[in-house]
């Protein structure tokens, strides 16, 4: 044990320490907001000691394994309980057809969270794409391999812990997971958030929240948020302009679908209407909410009759149009802002700072704070997993940075937090017994 962290938990060198068990109860019985406070303490003391800017902040996120296996999923059953539909969605090949191969003690799921959350035109498509591979599924290389049925979070749920959720990387295997999204300060490395969110749900759904924690906590402690660094799964229309309102600005890259507008077509920004290769008018129609992006997008529709003896017609419009029709998304201007800034010389400097920024703390809470795997059951109790290892690679940050200052002669004189008085709130103190 190193006597400088014993020094800072307040504990003497020949002072007993807590059995693991009694740290792993705790957590268990403590309520969020007691991490939350420990997590704000720790960062107050490295505001303190100068070691948060608070201008620049990176975000950036990584699947967590869950505490559950993939051998003990089973299939969601429909509102209706009907076998028949539950056998017509399932049959992706035959080992789907069977029980599942280790089954759980004990089925810790809701009713809602054993039902299917598809609609039902997503069980359509979940259909016709399982047609199309059934017929080879079962002579597929591994088909009857242990584990290698298809599975989603829409037809599949884990009854060991029901907010655990199926996440797939590129290369990698489908695995149940949590989804850690983690916020650092760019001055020395500091962690200012993290929090567990389900692993089905995407970068860009979450930023609105992750924004309003962290600049909340800044502006607590007198710091003003300015650049907010991610890279292009956070990027949406919906996210640029609403960091835009809270006057922060993004340097997140683009998707490489958004191309403003069809190629070759000039926007007249004042007009608010297009100019087609042949300089007529494609004008503005109407806005509308993109139902399978669940988007905002504006449509721009031109007259019949503006296309009718246009000598590019048929490569323009195809063989069955009769109007040039088009939708972009209704964020343009917002997109293009972004990209600027992603492209000058201050964008490309940020990439940079991201990359040697939120990376390697990621990469030191996986291998180092134990954050590779959550050891607990549900949502809640992972975040305080989460929260834990952050505070202590704060911690670690604090007592290296004061110790450098001490040295250099120009840190501070003693410590004078312990963790053992930090106040918890009274609601808690029952389970402290």
């Amino acid at each position: 044990m190193r006597l400088d962290i014993l020094y800072f938990i307040g504990y003497d060198i020949d002072e007993e320490l807590p059995w693991h068990s009694t740290i792993s109860r705790t957590r268990q019985l403590f309520p969020e907001e007691v991490f939350e406070s420990v997590f704000t303490k720790v960062f107050i003391l490295c505001v303190e000691a100068g070691m948060v800017s608070g201008h620049t902040q990176a975000i950036d996120s990584a699947p967590v394994k869950a505490n559950a296996s993939m051998d003990t999923l089973e299939l969601k059953v429909p509102e209706e309980e009907l076998e028949s539909h539950l056998r017509r969605v399932r049959h992706i090949s035959t080992m789907d057809k069977e029980q599942p191969f280790r089954k759980s003690k004990e089925d810790k799921s809701n009713k809602d969270q054993r039902s299917i959350t598809a609609n039902e035109q997503e069980l359509k498509a979940i259909t016709t794409r399982n047609k199309r591979w059934s017929k080879d599924q079962d002579q597929r290389p591994g088909a009857g391999n242990k584990g290698s049925k298809y599975t989603s979070n829409k037809t599949h749920y884990s009854p060991t812990d029901p907010d655990a959720r199926i996440s797939v990387k590129p290369g990698k295997a489908r695995k149940l997971n949590y989804l850690s999204q983690l916020s650092v300060d760019t001055g020395h490395h500091v962690i200012t958030d993290i929090k567990a969110y389900h692993a089905d749900g995407k970068d860009n759904q979450q930023l609105p929240d992750i924004v309003k924690r962290v600049k909340r906590r800044l502006w607590q402690q007198g710091l003003v948020w300015e650049n907010c660094v991610a890279d292009t799964g956070y990027s949406s229309g919906e996210n640029y302009a609403f960091l835009e309102r809270q006057r922060i600005k993004s340097f997140i890259p683009a998707h490489g679908t958004f191309k403003g507008g069809p190629e070759g077509f000039e926007y007249v920004e004042n007009k608010d209407h297009y100019l087609c290769p042949k300089g007529k008018i494609i004008p503005f129609t109407k806005e509308f909410n993109d139902y399978r992006t669940d988007t905002r997008k504006k449509e721009y529709r031109a007259r019949k009759h503006v296309c009718m003896d246009c000598p590019i017609r048929s490569s323009c419009l195809g063989k069955s149009a009769q109007e040039k029709k088009f939708s972009v998304t209704y964020y343009r201007a917002e997109y293009q802002r972004n990209i600027a800034r992603v492209e000058s010389p201050q964008g490309r400097y940020m990439k940079a700072k991201r990359q040697s920024t939120v990376e390697p703390v990621f990469g030191t809470l996986t291998q180092f704070m134990g954050l590779r795997k959550v050891n607990t059951i549900g949502l809640k109790q992972a975040n305080k997993c989460m929260q834990l290892a952050a505070i202590a690679y704060n911690i670690k940050k604090y007592l290296k940075f004061i110790e450098k200052r001490t040295k250099s002669g120009a840190g501070m004189h003693g410590l004078n937090f312990k963790l053992k008085t930090v106040s918890i709130p009274p609601f808690v103190g029952q389970f402290s017994a």
